[in-house]
């Protein structure tokens, strides 16, 4: 088929609707999709590129008010603490890189905008003291917090940051990725397998339910039995969106309020492994820079939140660009990478157009709405998770309870982020999908 986006730079070139073998998960169903980027550079490793500056943002979906503990123009070793959340003080946020504080911008509410850092080269490293945390659910906790690894978790529904007492129904660990450009997650745990069995073990202490390990089926990441006996290996297959946690734990142990689930990136449980061996918590990940507007895509490893213009710098073709953390499918133009993007996405903007007026708009909106067309493009869209029509009824009629039975509670707005760009519509899916879950959660509210 031929469904093309932007400047042509995604296509739909097939769907697919084989049932594949594997726990739970429907691997031939979902797009493939075709990418116009330039070739990678720099072989296929991934090259050291920390840029110079950073910050601290909230990660998406999520608000966090915090109490600051530096100060401006305070020089800070990496891992050291720089704020705390408000209504939940031992979890701590920390420097990326030994740095020196730059900016510190709060929003109303003393809510994170963002903390921007300068890297101070030769700087020194944090340690933590891991004692009983291998073996102690509240120990491991406690360090996980104060580490500045709590952000990295991100529980359903809602998708904001787990409470710090809360104890999940499952843990999924995501080390197979299928947006566009996304760079192999076995890149952050290739030569850190003792560290990835570690970090393995060590979830199983947060949790009495089931750790699924989705990987691709074709290239596990480990021995079969390594992972030890709590954890489940989950095949996933390539097409998109099989390669989404909330695609597959909507599968695999859908969330209510009563039975969270948290996902995380394999690559962040290696880190927890390491943290557990060494008392340091690393701070760096493999970063994929691509897209049409480049003269070549990079493979890098940086800082976590660091400056998308500087990963891009000297790679942008000449002419009007948009740089953007994530996916071409989910990503927002930003200066700085959030605390769980792995992608920068650097596409052409299209000439500029003259828009008509607001009320002029809203009149043939209103007198001409968009019809929602079921087609296959549109039912592989959330490759077989839930019917996506269904869904979307639901969702833009306002029919919570609806929504909530089809399993609205698993997802969070990347989830449908195909399916916006399957049917083009406006409001986004995501944008109705967001409007349930602060609904859902107001009412689930004590």
């Amino acid at each position: 088929m031929g469904i093309t986006g932007t400047g042509g730079m995604v296509s739909l070139l097939g769907i697919g609707t084989g049932i594949g073998t594997g726990r739970g998960i429907a691997h031939g169903r979902g797009l493939v999709l075709s990418m116009e980027t330039p070739p990678l550079a720099g072989g296929t490793a991934p090259v050291d590129a920390p840029t110079e500056e950073a910050a601290l943002v909230a990660p998406r979906g999520c608000e966090m008010r915090i109490d600051m503990v530096a100060a401006e123009d305070e020089v800070l070793a990496e891992g050291a603490p720089i704020a705390r959340l408000r209504d939940a003080p031992d979890v701590t946020l920390v420097a990326p890189m030994p740095a020196r504080v730059a900016r510190i911008r709060l929003l109303p509410g003393r809510r994170l905008g963002e903390i921007v850092l300068f890297r101070e080269a030769g700087g020194e490293r944090s340690r933590h003291d891991t004692a009983g945390a291998a073996s102690s659910a509240d120990a491991l906790a406690a360090l996980a917090q104060r580490a500045g690894f709590w952000p990295r978790l991100r529980r359903r529904p809602y998708g904001g940051l787990p409470g710090p007492a809360e104890r999940p129904a499952a843990i999924v660990v995501m080390a197979r990725d299928t947006r566009p450009f996304a760079p192999d997650p076995r890149h952050e745990v290739t030569g850190r397998e003792e560290a990835l069995v570690r970090g393995l073990a060590a979830l199983g202490l947060l949790t009495d339910g089931p750790i699924f390990l989705c990987e691709d089926g074709a290239r596990p990441l480990l021995p079969r039995g390594d992972g030890g006996p709590r954890v489940t290996r989950v095949a996933v297959g390539p097409r998109h969106p099989q390669g989404l946690a909330g695609i597959c734990l909507h599968d695999l142990c859908p969330a209510t309020d009563a039975r969270p689930v948290w996902d995380l990136h394999v690559g962040d449980v290696a880190d927890l492994g390491e943290l557990l061996g060494t008392g340091v918590l690393p701070q760096t990940r493999v970063v994929s820079v691509a897209g049409p507007a480049l003269t070549e895509t990079r493979l890098l490893r940086c800082q976590i939140g660091a400056d998308t213009r500087g990963l891009s710098y000297g790679a942008v073709r000449p002419g009007p660009h948009a740089i953007l953390a994530g996916s071409p499918l989910d990503g927002r133009a930003a200066h700085w990478l959030g605390p769980r993007d792995r992608q920068v996405s650097v596409l052409p903007e299209p000439p500029g157009e003259t828009r008509p007026h607001w009320f002029l708009s809203a009149l043939t909106r209103s007198s001409r709405p968009k019809p929602l067309i079921p087609t296959a493009a549109l039912s592989q869209a959330a490759g077989g998770a839930f019917p996506v029509m269904a869904m979307l009824r639901a969702l833009s009629t306002g029919d919570d309870e609806t929504a909530t039975r089809l399993g609205a509670l698993s997802l969070v707005e990347e989830d449908l982020a195909l399916v916006d760009y399957v049917v083009g519509g406006a409001p986004s899916a995501s944008d109705l999908l967001r409007g349930f879950l602060d609904r859902a959660q107001a009412e689930a509210a004590p």
